[in-house]
């Protein structure tokens, strides 16, 4: 294949919802999603990836516009210098840039749905996934009140999501998670994220999360701090899940021989793309660590990879693939996902399974950059 054109659409969607952590409150998602033309010996494919960067970096170094901006200046030059493009090629022919895992993961996600597209496989099929559908489950942003927040939770269960993760920070955490669990009881599925928020001094304070028997507990010191994570989870009941901390195969390497990690949360943007989230699955298997898939409020287009990622047999917990209506009154997908009876479908069309809807795109566009070699 040989890189022809990229096009970044910028958007901005408007949230159902304010979806608080502790690092902010969005009320809209700003995001590109990458259009990629190849040419294949059957003629032009179009293959379609999204930037899962906030619009500042707070949850990871990267942010939106900076991710564009490297798109722009490097690894579009790069990738359009390369005669014979596969998608497994991508991360080679890109290593030479350092960091940046979110802008490589967007185009790198766009190149593989074309090469798909072109011998008509499903992601789901490349990857050799056997289910139909996996396990959804939803995080819930933090509330103003406990009585919002069990209101919220109700409404969720009630639509029959599998599993239920909260996300908490320091004056946000005891009393809304033992809310939830009194409320619930003992058998809902019940994790907790907090997003870097506390420090090993907060030790005494998190060990109070025992008391409820929670899933675990993802995030709660700084992504740098592998080794103190590994300090907090001998002095925890609750097992620990790392997210912020695990960018690439080499630090899920680290956790796991550290004692950092009982469980890994996967998100492919964040760890620089598909291909290196399914490395970091079969690593974390052979160890036997618990993997699931986590969401950075994907439109369809990630939602439906993140679907077909979360089929792989490693996945043994629900992730937070909701159906698209958690997030969005109206997606930029002409078959958004559905969650039903607590799953989603793992999508087996074409490339990662889903149609871009340029109409209903076109609305929620703040501009579109044209890259050609």
């Amino acid at each position: 294949m040989r890189l022809r054109e990229l096009r970044l659409h910028h958007l901005d969607l408007p949230l159902v919802a304010p979806f608080t952590t502790s690092f902010g409150t969005e009320v809209s998602k700003a995001t590109y999603v990458v259009e990629a033309t190849v040419d294949t010996p059957a003629g032009p494919v179009t293959g379609w990836g999204e930037c899962v960067a906030m619009r500042a970096p707070l949850y990871s170094p990267e942010h939106l516009s900076g991710a564009a901006e490297v798109t722009q200046r490097w690894i579009a030059p790069a990738l359009f210098a390369v005669q014979d493009l596969r998608a497994e090629s991508v991360a080679e022919h890109l290593e030479h840039l350092i960091g940046h895992p979110m802008a490589k993961a967007a185009v790198e996600m766009a190149v593989l749905d074309a090469q798909l597209r072109a011998i008509d496989l499903s992601f789901s099929a490349y990857l050799g996934v056997l289910r139909r559908t996996v396990p959804s489950g939803v995080s819930v942003g933090i509330q103003d009140t406990v009585s919002q927040l069990l209101e919220v939770v109700h409404g969720y269960v009630d639509a029959g999501y599998a599993r239920i993760k909260l996300k908490i920070k320091p004056g946000a955490d005891l009393e809304p998670v033992a809310a939830v669990r009194a409320e619930f009881g003992p058998d809902l599925p019940f994790q907790v994220d907090a997003n870097a928020a506390y420090t090993l001094v907060d030790a005494p304070h998190l060990r109070h999360l025992d008391e409820h028997d929670l899933l675990l507990i993802e995030q709660p010191l700084g992504e740098a701090d592998i080794r103190q994570h590994g300090e907090l989870a001998r002095l925890m009941r609750t097992p620990m899940c790392l997210d912020e901390s695990i960018v690439s195969p080499e630090a899920a390497a680290d956790a796991i021989t550290l004692g950092a990690a009982a469980v890994i949360n996967i998100k492919p943007g964040r760890v620089g793309g598909y291909l290196q989230a399914r490395a970091i699955h079969d690593l974390s298997r052979a160890h036997g660590i618990a993997v699931w898939c986590g969401g950075m409020l994907e439109t369809g287009i990630g939602r439906a990879a993140n679907a077909a990622l979360a089929g792989l047999a490693g996945f043994t917990l629900p992730g937070d693939i909701s159906g698209s209506d958690r997030f969005y009154a109206q997606d930029i997908v002409t078959e958004p996902i559905v969650m039903h009876d607590g799953v989603v479908d793992v999508p087996t069309g074409p490339g990662f399974g889903v149609e871009v809807d340029r109409e209903i795109m076109a609305r929620f566009t703040t501009g579109v950059q044209t890259l050609t070699p």
